[in-house]
């Protein structure tokens, strides 16, 4: 990393390892450091998120550490209407969202993004496992080093220009290079464990927790001959895909589709029904400055951690697209991410719709 003289930036500190890291060598680097904890959910133990403090307090003993200003910000209101509520109206309608698409787009390189600009700030930072690499043709966005840890597919709908003043300085290291770092520097989190699954649910259930915000609507469960096969509690707790707790004997069954509409959970026992070769999707946000040729070749990745599959994007006559994959593809959930790759470079994505 070029050495920075007089340069601000302001790093999102979450208490993980990552963030520690990357605080770390932005100020081995020469940039004026400083660290920031964003609350963005409510620590009352009936949400069982009881690690949210001990997140704090790691984080500002890293902050401490590293020998930077640290501070916290509250969006706890910002990220409930923003996040949670979406989450659970997704759900409630019948869909499979990514929280973290969201939280990405509307509070790290939403809210958090503006306030450090209006307080002076020239860049953010976080421990994103992604790389920014800006030139003379403008900013492109590519996978993180490590293959494992990549987040580039949690980025593809933040505003393109934000990233002109965005570092993610892990994204070049592997984990364990990462590890090993925060172990030279000394940083109190070297070997904490990364966290795991949706921040803002904890331990419980994602069943349980919807169950708080989206009352039971019991339903039968249909085979896809339209045979009745059993009873569900509706169907906005199930997503496609789905093996475990649907509760029938002679399985294993399959979600292969839902419908809302009439409260019908369709299975099959077969799972091969889960797989389908186009997808429409929409919302689609492009981190090029102009969208490109279509149809276009590319590489498509419809779920984290999913290796990237070859695939034919068309436009169609309103604002959403059909994406044909060259081989059939299992599971495809409407409400989660399709997003799009020429080689290591994030291209952008969207929303599938169906």
């Amino acid at each position: 990393m070029k050495k920075i003289k007089k340069k601000k930036v302001l790093v999102a500190m979450s208490g993980g390892v990552d963030s520690s890291v990357a605080a770390a060598l932005l100020k081995n680097a020469g940039f004026d450091v400083v660290g920031v904890f964003m609350k963005c959910w409510d620590e009352n133990p009936k949400n069982n998120c009881k690690n949210l403090s001990d997140d704090e307090y790691t984080a500002r003993r890293a902050a401490a550490k590293i020998g930077i200003p640290f501070y916290k910000f509250d969006f706890t209101r910002e990220y409930k209407k923003k996040v949670i509520d979406y989450f659970v109206k997704e759900y409630a309608q019948g869909r499979t969202p990514n929280p973290d698409v969201m939280c990405n787009k509307e509070i790290k390189f939403g809210l958090f993004f503006d306030k450090a600009i209006s307080l002076g700030f020239d860049f953010v930072a976080t421990g994103h496992y992604a790389q920014v690499n800006s030139g003379k043709v403008g900013t492109n966005i590519f996978c993180g080093k490590d293959p494992q840890k990549d987040q580039s597919y949690f980025l593809h709908s933040v505003r393109p220009a934000r990233f002109k003043k965005v570092i993610f300085p892990v994204g070049k290291y592997h984990k364990a290079q990462v590890r090993k770092i925060a172990k030279a520097f000394g940083l109190p989190n070297a070997d904490r464990k990364d966290s795991q699954g949706i921040c803002f649910i904890g331990k419980v259930k994602l069943i349980d927790f919807l169950k708080n915000y989206i009352k039971p609507k019991p339903g039968k469960i249909v085979a896809r001959d339209g045979k009745i096969v059993g009873e569900h509690c509706g169907v906005h707790f199930y997503t496609i895909g789905q093996r475990k707790g649907i509760k029938l004997a002679g399985g294993p069954f399959y979600v292969v589709d839902k419908n809302v509409k009439e409260n019908l959970l369709i299975v099959s026992r077969n799972e091969k029904d889960l797989y389908k070769k186009e997808l429409v999707a929409d919302n689609i946000n492009w981190l090029s400055s102009q969208e490109p040729n279509l149809s276009l070749k590319t590489k498509v990745q419809i779920r984290y951690r999913q290796e990237p599959v070859q695939a034919t994007i068309y436009k169609l006559q309103d604002t959403s697209y059909k994406v044909q994959f060259h081989q059939p593809q299992r599971a495809i959930a409407p409400g989660q991410s399709v997003v799009f790759y020429q080689g290591k470079k994030l291209l952008g994505g969207g929303i599938i719709k169906s």
